[in-house]
């Protein structure tokens, strides 16, 4: 990370007081040679303490986050904390702005390109501007998703397992403060692996708490409510705000994704039926659900089955389906992993 940010913001995050502005991300086209893009930007600043980044739309699709942490950088105010908030409620703009996952410009999927590059493509800038200047500010980082367009997601809250043990612990506690009803533990090898934030962040020996809050490219009042008390008693928990009122956190059922054989992909395309949804409890050999032949109306659908038992944790979003899609994923309990 010796290579500087191309990234500018007049925004300077060592001035007590709220300040609300965009970091600028240089972009060069036809109509704007010597252009750039905002990227929203709010930091909350009381004298010296803990500092939170807190972050959503890292995917442009993902609302729950994205609201509550507009709600909250509208209310919170400096004078009621004891150190610093930054919240980044459209990280990837370009992708929020096209209400798509990935960026418009590059087709970039900003959790799939830590740690970034400084003289990269858009998206590889946004990941090296968190990687190189807010991940060495920050104490905890908080990433809120949701499924998107493609996948419902059961609420829940996860973390990547470190080696360091007083890092782990740490994550492993704010697991339960965050206070999903689901927790799970993955090292992100059925999605981005050391691609992702929180690989990043373990280089910093940061905290990173991650979230997936619902999906289908919708809101769930669920979701985004579950987001802001939990953003608020990750505050409390670390020092930057005290309140006394806020909900005790729900006990958390804590689980893992140990491998491939707890994702049911599609082997040909068609229309997909499923027969369970995202927080139903499944066994190995059970129906999942049918694939329907769209050119082929005579033929019988595909049945669909499960490899493993588990809890299911997403589910594909839309009927239409093409081969190598992921239909569902599942998580099984750590105890029960331990004990087999």
């Amino acid at each position: 990370m010796s290579t500087p940010t191309r990234i500018w913001t007049p925004i300077d995050f060592n001035r007590d007081g709220k300040q609300a502005g965009s970091l600028r991300l240089p972009i060069s086209t036809d109509l704007s040679a010597y252009g750039w893009i905002p990227i929203p930007v709010v930091c909350i600043k009381n004298g010296s303490g803990p500092t939170a980044v807190l972050i959503a739309g890292t995917h442009g699709d993902e609302y729950e986050g994205q609201v509550a942490l507009l709600e909250l950088a509208r209310t919170i105010e400096a004078s009621a904390i004891t150190g610093r908030i930054i919240i980044l409620p459209a990280l990837n703009f370009p992708a929020v702005e096209a209400g798509r996952r990935v960026s418009p410009i590059d087709e970039g999927n900003l959790n799939r390109v830590y740690p970034g590059e400084a003289h990269g493509s858009a998206t590889q800038m946004i990941a090296h501007y968190v990687t190189s200047v807010l991940l060495p500010m920050a104490d905890l980082v908080v990433d809120l998703h949701s499924g998107g367009r493609s996948l419902d997601y059961t609420p829940c809250a996860l973390i990547r397992p470190s080696v360091d043990k007083q890092l782990n612990d740490r994550l492993m506690e704010l697991m339960r403060v965050f206070g999903a009803p689901i927790s799970y533990i993955t090292d992100g090898k059925g999605g981005g692996g050391n691609t992702t934030l929180p690989a990043a962040a373990e280089q910093f020996g940061v905290s990173v708490i991650t979230a997936e809050l619902g999906g289908g490219a919708t809101l769930r009042a669920y979701g985004k409510e579950l987001a802001r008390s939990a953003v608020l008693r990750l505050l409390h928990h670390i020092g930057v705000r005290s309140d006394g009122t806020l909900p005790q956190p729900l006990e958390t059922r804590v689980m893992e994704v140990p491998g491939r054989d707890f994702f049911l992909y599609a082997e040909s395309d068609g229309l997909f039926e499923p027969s369970v949804m995202p927080g139903d409890e499944v066994t190995a050999g059970q129906h999942a659900g049918y694939l329907h032949s769209i050119e082929r109306p005579m033929e019988p659908p595909l049945s669909l089955i499960f490899s493993a038992s588990g809890l299911v944790a997403c589910r594909r979003f839309p009927t239409l389906t093409k081969r190598g899609d992921c239909l569902f994923s599942l998580m099984r309990d750590v105890e029960k992993g331990a004990r087999t």
